[in-house]
């Protein structure tokens, strides 16, 4: 079902290794395209545009786009008792991980009266997506409002697409979780449209179809979120174009196949286009993996959604020589999720410097950072993770300079700033210290 890539023998670098090795076939440039008219109407239109987009993209028109305080409410009432144990262990776990992230306020003393003070403050106000398309994701909702919380930010909306089979509202499970959180402005808006409406933000004569523009998008979602994401970026700030999901598995001749096996139909489980990849050093273990997943894939319930994404251009398997050439091959593949399943896994895992999340260990699988591991889930893809991290508390955290100096803190630095002013041709930067001088 996967197709083998025989990587043994080859001394690829970096920029090599990501040509070869699979990856979605994403034209994100496509994709802005037919995002920007949706957006441009948004912008203009407001209300009647996301109502007709709603109409057009899912099947249904809602009654308002602010879902009303009772169905919240009714929504949670309705939640199964172990479906809402586990969201309220998932947020507490997501708590205290989010809590361990906030940054310390610092002071600098350069010298008497001269200080600089490090402050971090929190976005005014932020819109969150929580995706409802193949499958919604109450726990989207937990791993995008939690960390904003616990950031301190204020004012918190988030949107998610209005449902034909719940008459125009988000799926009742992300309707609980909102409840559970305490987020009372919720939007049934989907799409590429959710987002002109953050950061646009929408007027009209009725309240429960207005929504005031916010400071940073967040949440994962197709790639038309992703790219409408990225049409936003200035107006707004956003965390990342978090596309479709991706999982590779670094594995050696010890790790179990069933293991390997569930863990990368776990991910090919949530849409058609997802990848999975395998790399490792033992042929034995790729064909064992292969039987497994031909095996579970044909008993699993979305079976034709995941054969899909395990036999499409973005998933394969990576024979390598051994596991320091793999450590190359998933550092430059640069993946979402990343397990490590080797003999000495948590050493290996020191050794990745780019992956969005890292799970260590046979006992570490990607769904558990998907629910209730106590980390985030909203993590870069395609690559990204070279140089961009995981939804946290620092997208929603401003940081802020504070220079507090006296006059005798000026003065003993006043000179220094006069002659580099005078380097780069400025003179009268160099006036307003020396004035203070009284020169």
């Amino acid at each position: 079902m996967m197709r083998t890539i025989d990587l043994r023998g080859r001394a690829l670098g970096a920029a090599e290794l990501r040509a070869v090795l699979p990856r979605a076939e994403v034209d994100i440039e496509v994709a802005t395209q037919r995002v920007a008219p949706i957006l441009a109407r948004v912008r203009t239109e407001g209300a009647p545009a996301l109502a007709d987009y709603a109409e057009q993209f899912d099947g249904v028109r809602p009654a308002s786009l602010r879902v009303p305080p009772e169905a919240l409410t009714a929504a949670l009432e309705g939640l199964a008792a172990d479906v809402r144990v586990a969201l309220t262990e998932s947020i507490r776990r997501a708590r205290l991980g989010h809590e361990a992230q906030l940054p310390t306020p610092r002071t600098t003393e350069f010298g008497p009266g001269a200080r600089v003070h490090q402050r971090w403050v929190p976005v005014q106000r932020v819109g969150l997506y929580a995706p409802g398309g193949l499958a919604p994701l109450p726990s989207s909702v937990v791993m995008n409002v939690v960390a904003a919380q616990v950031a301190g930010v204020a004012s918190l909306a988030l949107a998610s697409p209005p449902q034909k089979d719940h008459d125009g509202l988000p799926d009742p499970t992300i309707l609980a979780a909102c409840a559970l959180l305490g987020v009372d402005e919720v939007y049934a808006v989907g799409g590429a449209q959710a987002i002109g409406m953050f950061a646009y933000g929408v007027r009209s004569d009725r309240p429960e179809d207005s929504c005031e523009a916010v400071d940073v998008v967040t949440g994962p979602g197709n790639i038309y979120v992703a790219a409408a994401k990225r049409a936003v970026l200035g107006v707004v700030g956003i965390d990342a174009e978090a596309g479709t999901t991706e999982i590779a598995v670094l594995a050696d001749s010890g790790a179990d196949p069933r293991f390997v096996a569930a863990d990368l139909i776990s991910q090919a489980e949530h849409d058609p286009a997802a990848a999975s990849l395998l790399v490792t050093d033992s042929p034995a273990l790729a064909a064992a993996v292969a039987e497994e997943i031909e095996t579970r894939a044909a008993a699993a319930k979305h079976s034709a959604r995941i054969r899909t994404a395990l036999s499409g251009p973005q998933s394969g398997v990576v024979l390598v020589d051994d596991v320091d050439h793999g450590i190359e091959v998933v550092n430059a593949y640069a993946a979402e999720h990343l397990e490590i399943q080797t003999a000495d896994a948590a050493a290996d895992a020191e050794r990745i410097r780019n992956a969005g999340a890292i799970f260590v260990g046979p006992y570490s699988p990607v769904p558990l950072g998907d629910y209730i591991a106590g980390s985030n889930h909203v993590l870069p893809t395609g690559g990204t993770a070279r140089y961009a991290s995981g939804l946290g508390v620092q997208v929603y955290l401003k940081s802020v300079q504070v220079i507090d100096y006296d006059e005798a803190g000026l003065k003993e630095v006043t000179d220094d700033l006069i002659a580099l002013a005078a380097a780069e041709d400025l003179p009268a930067h160099g006036e307003a210290a020396r004035v203070r001088r009284g020169d």
